[in-house]
């Protein structure tokens, strides 16, 4: 990533901080339209899920300036992950919601530079997190 992308995700991502909520509760919605699928991996209380959500966004975008900080995490995340049934198919509709959200959230501040860093933080954050849940044991059935 350029330092210019990097600015651009972290400006807009300061823009999402006072709608955190908001922005959980478009993302987790759209998510369970687009990947209806993947709603049965959710069972916990959805505001701390998506508190939780914002909170690793917010240590990710705060680490791409120096993204050996946050890979392990990142693969850490990815390995637990497997144990709840998360599947490599997954990532694609999650980084959709993703960027459908911050488009909803964001409005004319979306623009299509900033959207093209998001997407390719998103795929090389999403590689990562695949190539090391191939790593993980799978849970039993």
């Amino acid at each position: 990533m350029t330092p210019s992308q990097i600015e651009l995700i972290q400006d807009s991502f300061r823009k999402v901080v006072p709608i955190a909520d908001t922005a959980a509760a478009l993302f987790y919605g759209r998510l369970f339209e687009i990947a209806p699928e993947v709603k049965p991996l959710f069972k916990g209380d959805m505001s701390l899920q998506g508190a939780k959500l914002m909170a690793t966004l917010g240590l990710v975008v705060a680490g791409l300036n120096d993204l050996s900080k946050i890979v392990p995490a990142a693969e850490s995340l990815a390995r637990k992950h497997v144990a709840y049934g998360v599947k490599d198919a997954h990532y694609a509709p999650v980084g959709a919601a993703l960027i459908w959200t911050l488009e909803r959230g964001l409005g004319p501040d979306f623009t299509p530079e900033t959207k093209d860093a998001w997407v390719e933080a998103y795929g090389i954050l999403s590689s990562v997190m695949i190539a090391a849940s191939a790593e993980a044991p799978v849970p039993a059935e």
